[in-house]
């Protein structure tokens, strides 16, 4: 009960450091492993036992028999079916020929190069070679995001590389699988008639049983026919019963299975989708903190020995120092990522939880099968996960200050609200040579945005999403202009420290409007207005319109005219090469002329004519 308990614990501890020092939760959850494992036994335990014994050898340890195995078993199906969930058709139809040929050509680059070195190095079979390949071919989000989330540079370069990490992560494991299942038939020798028949069945089963219940899942889902409540115990339910269906018929097949499920309901027109996401998330961040801890304290000494040798570092150097750079950089021919860009995309390239599960598990069954060379598999996997997580981790942001891919400044703009104003502004600043983001929780504002070719992204400002989006790293003022003060509020204090390294604004609430606190004035995305002003200036006048200003006396000028006119709100000055907010501009520039001031509302041209004479 102790070490059951111990692992739940540790296990969420190493997440929570994961998430407290941004680092991908791989490393501390293999670390921790490693350290009440074989670490402990050899040098902190008095008779030689590990602090935690995953398999009972007569005296402790959790799982009797093949017990272990099998928990191992369903978990990978549990995490793999949320990697097929998130693989989308559109996705990779959208995500560009980059991306395309990164998850494809550069897979098999990867796949074969990788399969080739291991061989030669390691003197494995060829079955084995290719199993480890195809384990390492995989990254994931997982990795990336925690990585990349502190580093500002191009969207173009991040979104190469959050991009591959989601759409691999599957495509990876399912290489993988069909490898290993390919292995297993073949019984680790020649492919006999019988074995490709076998392999023939596996393949017929998994893709059979995962395409069936997927559609049956979906069916009952969009007819109501399972309340709500139990909607994600009986999903959960179905993948287990997927994976033991298909392996009864097919030995081997269930992982297969619960991949094929999730594609085909990821691509389903499913209702409950997010929410099914969310929970099978959550789910899989329990099972691979209680994994990951268990598999690596399951490595012996020995193993660790095996990788003792000069041939571990040859390896991983082919792997990570010319595979990884030959696959992206033909992956990028004729494209327009500069060759800075490509070389940062090479150095990056962490492989994650799914390879170290995977290899884990298929380790232990071939060993169990006797197949020659099968004890190197888990441990050489492990080295290249933890070593690329460690380089990584510890030199991107360095290397993307070297290559020059860092930028020096964070100056985009994150507006929190999609609405008719907040699309024409965003308009305006895009228009004007900056990046503009939005996002909102309204789809239907999203797809105006969307058509009038603004950045934007569905997002609730109260779930985790926004954070991991790794694609605003070059954001730098965040500006929340929503009709719910709540928002504007939790946007500013959730957000500010992330996205408003240059300044975070809010529209006012009518009672800080009405109070005119100065103060809190120079937070204020308009000096005085709230966003009932803000709609209605929109409604009556939806056009931004420019007034140059050459003195500091005409400055002070047209803000009181504008003040005093309804209707119409002061938004931004543009001096040389910047453009500000006023309560910025007025916090930050001593000097008020030669500027140009935008606002939202009627032309007051004649009236401001008018007031100068005066």
């Amino acid at each position: 009960m102790l070490e059951l308990a111990g692992i739940i614990i540790l296990g969420i501890l190493a997440q929570w450091v994961a998430w407290k020092f941004k680092i991908p939760a791989i490393l501390p959850l293999i670390l921790i492993g490693l350290l009440v494992g074989p670490i402990a036994a050899e040098f902190f335990s008095d008779d030689g036992a590990k602090w935690i014994e995953p398999i009972w050898n007569g005296k402790k340890g959790l799982f009797p028999g093949e017990g272990l195995y099998y928990f191992v078993s369903l978990a990978i199906s549990i995490v793999l079916f949320e990697g097929g969930l998130t693989l989308k058709r559109s996705e990779i139809k959208n995500v560009g020929p980059v991306i395309t040929k990164l998850i494809t050509l550069g897979s098999a680059v990867t796949f074969f190069g990788a399969g080739i070195v291991a061989h030669y190095i390691f003197n494995l079979g060829w079955e084995l070679s290719f199993l480890f390949s195809g384990l390492i071919i995989v990254t994931g989000p997982t990795v990336i995001t925690p990585i990349l989330r502190n580093i500002p540079m191009k969207r173009d370069v991040s979104t190469v590389l959050k991009w591959e990490g989601i759409l691999i992560d599957p495509i990876g494991a399912l290489v993988a699988v069909l490898v290993f299942e390919f292995i297993s038939v073949g019984g680790g020798g020649g492919f006999t008639k019988t074995a490709l028949t076998e392999f023939g069945k596996i393949l017929l089963f998994g893709t059979t049983f995962g395409f069936t219940f997927a559609h049956a899942l979906a069916y009952a889902i969009n007819k109501k026919l399972i309340p709500h409540y139990l909607l994600n115990v009986v999903s959960l339910s179905t993948v287990l019963l997927v994976f033991v269906e298909s392996e009864i018929f097919a030995h081997e097949s269930g992982l297969l299975a619960v991949v094929v499920m999730g594609m085909v309901l990821g691509n389903s027109k499913l209702s409950n989708l997010k929410e099914l996401l969310y929970f099978k998330e959550s789910l899989s961040v329990l099972l691979i903190s209680i994994l990951f801890i268990l598999l690596a304290a399951n490595i012996n000494i020995e193993d660790l020995m095996l990788l003792y040798t000069w041939k571990t570092a040859a390896l991983f150097g082919i792997v990570v120092f010319v595979i990884r750079p030959l696959a992206v950089f033909l992956s990028t021919r004729k494209s327009k990522l500069k060759f800075n860009e490509k070389l940062f995309i090479s150095w990056v390239g962490p492989r994650g939880i799914v390879a170290a599960g995977i290899a884990s598990l298929f380790g232990s069954k071939l060993l169990k099968q006797g197949v020659v060379g099968a004890e190197y598999i888990t441990p050489l996997v492990f080295m290249i996960v933890l070593g690329t997580v460690l380089l990584n981790a510890t030199t991107a942001r360095l290397f993307a200050k070297m290559v020059g891919v860092f930028l020096k400044k964070s100056d985009a703009i994150l507006f929190v609200g999609a609405s008719n104003p907040s699309r024409l502004i965003a308009g305006y600043l895009r228009d004007k040579g900056k990046r503009v983001i939005l996002i909102d929780s309204n789809q239907a504002f999203i797809q105006e945005a969307l058509k009038d070719d603004i950045e934007a992204f569905k997002v609730d400002v109260y779930d985790d999403d926004l954070t991991n989006n790794i694609e605003l790293n070059d954001v730098g003022y965040l500006i929340a202009i929503t009709g719910s003060d709540a928002v504007n509020n939790h946007a500013i204090n959730s957000f500010s420290k992330i996205f408003g390294e240059h300044g975070a604004y809010k529209i006012a609430s009518t009672q800080e409007a009405i109070e005119g606190d100065l103060e809190k004035r120079e937070h204020f995305f308009t000096p005085n207005d709230d966003y009932i002003n803000l709609s209605e200036a929109f409604r009556d006048n939806p056009d931004i319109i420019e007034v140059s200003i050459s003195s500091e006396e005409e400055y002070n000028n047209i803000l009181e005219l504008l003040s005093k006119e309804e209707k119409s709100i002061p938004l931004f000055i543009e001096k040389g090469d910047g453009i500000y907010l006023i309560p910025e501009f007025e916090k930050t520039e001593e000097t008020k002329q030669d500027l140009v001031l935008s606002y939202l509302g009627k032309d007051i041209g004649d009236a401001y004519k008018s007031s100068s004479k005066v």
